[in-house]
């Protein structure tokens, strides 16, 4: 990929982590943990914006240095991934819906549980 789609698709992270800042059933930190993955292959001046920012910066940071997702934020993603999930129940999927999606957040619950707080 050439440094402009790294650029360009940084934004675009950018972009999809405030969004999931103001929406409770989207994630918002891995959004950041790739701008900065994309910025960092790109413009080393929007990673360090992006690691120096007051509020983006600090979780971002958590990560790289060893993988750390706070514990609140486990118990807001691990709530909103179960929430979205009976969401979809109540829309009565078909089956093989509800297994797909269900198995998939479940092993997202599992990563995010894991890591370290």
């Amino acid at each position: 990929m050439t440094r402009w789609a790294w650029f360009a698709l940084g934004w675009i992270m950018v972009g999809l982590g405030i969004i999931g800042a103001l929406l409770p059933v989207m994630p918002t930190t891995i959004f950041l943990i790739l701008a900065a993955g994309c910025f960092g292959r790109s413009s080393p001046r929007f990673e360090a914006w992006l690691l120096n920012h007051r509020w983006m910066g600090p979780p971002i940071l958590r990560w790289r240095e060893n993988g750390a997702i706070p514990l609140k934020a486990k118990i807001i993603a691990i709530t909103s991934m179960a929430g979205g999930f009976i969401m979809l129940l109540l829309a009565h999927p078909p089956l093989w819906v509800s297994v797909v999606c269900g198995l998939f957040l479940s092993a997202c619950a599992t990563f995010v549980g894991t890591r370290p707080s």
